[in-house]
């Protein structure tokens, strides 16, 4: 479920949608489905809660991305099936200011990156490749465009490193760079995470889609998850395509360490209406019929027939551990 939950838009607006589009392409809206599906069943998985229970919310996550998909595509307004939990989450976002950011991502409020298991020294090629990018009119143009920054505001980056961020990290450009907005005693800070976009490894559809990758990733973002869309921007570092955004306070993930069976039905209703809402908006009337019929199939009523959503899940939680595992284990043996 970390790949959902509350973003704030360039003016500090706060609503539940997806944060991770990494893997954005134009496609079948079922993959989607399955890898929330699969985010639920696992959650279920963590708070002991029976096998019964993840079938009942596969049952209530389809119920909801179907009422989604063919009712208002805006997010954020109803909130009369808000689960308690989404509420209290939203709250606590729209309270959150710079020093609670700071204190979870740098165990510090100054306007330093500590050097340390998580962030470490740049190479001089890599800090002067950073500071060439962010003197581009266009990325200052990013970083003043939000939380309504003076558009002449200076823009200067204070410190750099490279971030590690669990093993997907590992071999890939990723940086985190402090900047400084504005002087004297109008100065901000902003921290910015600079992330290589890789090949998407997700089925595609034959449809034309944009050959960079980071291009594709804020493409995806701007037409999925339109609050975090209009704070990324695409661009090159070390001849490599990267993804630049501003970390905002707001943005949180869905982290829930214990789930009632109650709660954990509500939630999966909930959270897939938010990506039902997301796929609303890219589907036009024809568009959502066929795929509603296709969806359909999803709730057989035959016992003895499993249905792709449900088969897809089985399989992939039986792999996914496998296919992290390995994936670590390679890295280990390539680095010695």
């Amino acid at each position: 479920m970390g790949n959902l939950g509350p973003l704030a838009d360039a003016k500090g607006r706060v609503a539940v949608q997806i944060r991770d589009l990494d893997q954005t392409v134009i496609g079948n809206p079922a993959h989607d489905l399955i890898r929330l599906a699969l985010s639920l069943a696992s959650a279920a998985r963590g708070s002991d809660l029976p096998g019964v229970t993840t079938a009942r919310m596969l049952e209530r996550m389809v119920e909801g991305y179907e009422a989604a998909l063919n009712g208002d595509h805006e997010d954020g307004r109803d909130k009369s099936h808000r689960p308690r939990a989404i509420q209290k989450l939203l709250e606590r976002s729209v309270r959150r200011h710079w020093r609670q950011l700071a204190k979870e991502r740098l165990e510090t409020v100054e306007p330093k990156l500590p050097l340390g298991k998580k962030f470490w020294p740049l190479a001089g090629a890599e800090a002067a490749g950073l500071r060439e990018l962010f003197a581009k009119p266009e990325i200052r143009a990013m970083v003043t465009g939000l939380k309504e920054r003076a558009d002449d505001a200076s823009v200067e980056m204070v410190d750099a490193a490279y971030w590690l961020k669990g093993c997907s990290s590992l071999g890939r450009l990723r940086f985190a760079a402090m900047l400084r907005i504005g002087d004297g005693g109008d100065e901000a800070f902003c921290l910015i995470d600079v992330k290589e976009a890789t090949a998407a490894a997700a089925p595609r559809s034959p449809s034309s889609m944009p050959r960079d990758n980071a291009v594709r990733v804020v493409t995806g973002a701007a037409a999925l998850s339109p609050n975090l869309g209009q704070r990324m921007k695409a661009a090159r570092l070390l001849d490599r395509a990267v993804v630049l955004r501003e970390l905002m306070p707001q943005d949180l993930k869905i982290e829930v360490d214990r789930l009632t069976a109650d709660q954990a039905t509500a939630l999966a209703a909930y959270l897939a209406g938010v990506v039902g809402r997301a796929h609303g908006r890219q589907l036009d009337q024809a568009g959502r019929a066929s795929w509603l019929k296709e969806l359909r199939r999803s709730r057989s009523a035959d016992l003895d027939a499993p249905s792709w959503l449900w088969s897809s899940v089985v399989e992939l939680i039986s792999r996914h551990e496998a296919a992290y595992l390995d994936h670590c284990r390679r890295f280990a043996l390539a680095n010695g």
